[in-house]
């Protein structure tokens, strides 16, 4: 058993004793302060691996010695133990990076089993690299196009072909891919960098809103419309105009659309005075046009008229070897905006991230990692902090996000130590391995009672 230090900081002395005993039985080196101040002495001298601090102590509190335990080493674990069961000290101990925060009378097999695993978490990071030496680091410009897969590359070519014209451009992609993103990197990557970019969700607005939106109105055009409005074509001057979810206008709107781009010019909603239309367009869709023109929803005319120059972005599940790049490029940008520092990841959460299907694509992956920064309690993005939505087939039967060999063994032994309450010897004969090779396999997969 290990034989790190455990510091106890608790003004109760009867507490201080009760853990000593248990910790130095499950083979902890023990260090005890009565206070805040002696507890920080301590801690600054003796450097222990874990801090167990009781909330409430006079001069220095638990929130406190926290604090100043933090500014010394963020990676320090530090667990709040407290009689009062507080809704707002306990916030404030997690937004301060506490690990855990439990109540009095102590859970000793609670305590334990979050000692162990805070114990284990701070062991990952200190034998981790940091990321960005695992895997170069990433520009965090949000107008970066992330990935060195073959289909990307190619795309990046493309964006080199476009962007010092105004052809017309359809970008295909399933939703959450990056359509729009890859819009503003063909717009800001030449001609019309300096004009402006305008973006439009073509589904966000009815027909008659949308129609305004797009060309403007002159006052009095319609009930509401109590002055002259600019509409985004004449807003987007020399610059780009992004029409997303190009599939879902009306067929009227297709009509209208289609006159401006043949005519390059347009008359806003009431009025009757031309305006030159000068600004590229970018449509996207993440449905099949040529499906919809057999269909006769989408005009055939408008479709050759935006189908000048195509790209297609692939599914995420089709580049997994740009995983590894995407969660650097999104764990730099998502530390910036929650004040984190999660900047160390395991090859397993990489693996378990690659075997994953990602149907809602770089969007999910982004959304995923933001929950998962969220409930790190240190530097380690963890997998337990992973919340991957389980998916099923037609049998009902669920697909495993990972399927790598060491995930189902750990799941199998879990499952079966649950089944006989824990009791190892039982779990060794149901496994038909020894209890020797039982525990190796307990403490090499980190395997804790639930």
């Amino acid at each position: 058993m290990s034989k790190e230090k455990i510091l106890v900081v608790d003004d109760d002395r009867s507490t201080r004793e009760t853990l000593e005993i248990f910790l130095n039985e499950i083979g902890f080196n023990v260090l005890l302060a009565s206070d805040g101040n002696d507890g920080f002495e301590i801690y600054e001298s003796e450097k222990p691996a874990l801090v167990i601090t009781d909330l409430k102590m006079p001069n220095i509190d638990g929130i406190k010695l926290l604090k100043m335990i933090k500014n010394s080493n963020t990676n320090i674990p530090v667990i709040i133990i407290t009689a009062y069961d507080d809704m707002d000290t306990t916030i404030d101990a997690m937004k301060l990076r506490a690990y855990d925060y439990i109540e009095k009378p102590i859970d000793i097999a609670k305590l334990k089993f979050i000692i162990m695993r805070a114990l284990e978490t701070s062991m990952l990071s200190q034998k981790l690299e940091n990321i960005t030496s695992i895997y170069p680091a990433a520009n965090d410009d949000n107008r970066k196009i992330i990935g060195k897969a073959r289909a990307i590359k190619e795309i990046i070519k493309k964006v080199g072909q476009l962007s010092d014209n105004r052809v017309s451009i359809l970008i295909q992609g399933e939703s959450g891919t990056g359509k729009e993103l890859l819009a503003n990197v063909i717009h800001y990557s030449g001609i019309t960098k300096e004009f402006p970019f305008i973006a439009v969700n073509s589904v966000a607005l009815p027909e008659t809103l949308l129609e305004s939106e797009l060309f403007g109105h002159t006052k009095g055009a319609f009930t509401g419309a109590i002055k002259e409005k600019k509409g985004k074509f004449e807003l987007a001057g020399q610059g780009t105009i992004f029409l997303d979810e190009i599939a879902d206008i009306s067929l009227n709107l297709q009509t209208k659309l289609l006159r401006v781009l043949q005519e390059k010019e347009f008359a806003r909603v009431g009025g009757e005075e031309t305006i030159p239309m000068k600004a590229r367009i970018i449509a996207a869709t993440n449905k099949n046009l040529e499906e919809l023109v057999r269909k006769e929803i989408f005009r055939e005319d408008l479709f050759y008229r935006l189908n000048v120059f195509t790209i297609n972005i692939p599914p995420l599940r089709e580049r997994k070897e740009d995983i590894p790049d995407l969660v650097i490029h999104f764990l730099n940008k998502i530390n910036k905006e929650l004040h984190k520092n999660v900047i160390k990841i395991p090859y397993e959460v990489i693996d378990i991230l690659q075997s994953y299907k990602w149907v809602g694509n770089v969007r999910e992956l982004e959304n995923t990692l933001m929950q998962a920064v969220v409930l790190a309690k240190g530097e380690v993005l963890e997998r337990d902090c992973i919340l991957l939505k389980m998916k099923s087939d037609n049998s009902n039967k669920e697909i495993l996000t990972d399927l790598s060999l060491a995930t189902l063994e750990k799941e199998h032994l879990e499952y079966v130590l649950n089944k006989v309450n824990w009791d190892k010897n039982e779990a060794a004969k149901l496994l038909k391995i020894s209890r020797q090779t039982l525990y190796n396999k307990i403490k090499n997969y980190s395997i804790f009672p639930s």
